[in-house]
């Protein structure tokens, strides 16, 4: 099996799993005043909880724009040095609720959703946010920029940490 065929399927095993999973972990609460137009373009990956469909990537990026549809194309793409190839996931967001909370659900396959929820984020300037799957074993924190100060890492960390996610389980991405 190749490993985009692996990718694909540990991309479905996921989607499977969080079917109609659109919940969100007790205490974490989407940012308000969220504005797509913003968020949308490229996010580095600075860490993450581990899963399976990650496992092993580094330089993962994410990179969001519209779709004719108006939902949101997810572009998903890490380094796997085991296999010595890029690997890539696209999906599809929607917002659950009203379009200026941070508040989607996303699809790699089909009509299959999850949860992902931004529930910190750099209102000023958008350069980091933090971001959550229906419960605390998904977490991921997103910058603009392969790195990120180590005063703002730490303030994400806390804020997580306080909302109950196991930060001490955080991979942290390799980015040259």
């Amino acid at each position: 099996m190749s490993s985009l065929q692996r990718l694909k399927l540990l991309l479905l095993t996921l989607t499977l799993f969080l079917t109609g999973c659109l919940g969100m972990p007790e205490g974490v609460q989407p940012v308000n005043n969220f504005s797509l137009e913003r968020y949308l373009g490229q996010w580095y990956e600075i860490a993450r909880l581990d899963h399976s469909f990650e496992r092993g990537l580094s330089e993962v990026t994410a990179q969001y724009s519209m779709r004719d549809d108006g939902g949101v194309r997810v572009l998903n793409r890490g380094y796997s040095a085991e296999n010595g190839e890029w690997e890539e996931a696209e999906g599809k967001a929607y917002f659950v609720q009203e379009p200026d909370l941070g508040y989607l659900k996303v699809s790699f396959f089909g009509p299959f959703y999850g949860s992902y929820i931004v529930f910190e984020l750099d209102h000023e300037g958008y350069q980091y946010s933090l971001v959550s799957g229906p419960d605390t074993s998904y977490l991921w924190l997103l910058s603009r920029t392969p790195n990120i100060s180590a005063q703002t890492q730490s303030m994400l960390l806390e804020k997580a940490r306080e909302l109950g996610f196991d930060t001490s389980q955080l991979i942290f991405v390799e980015h040259s």
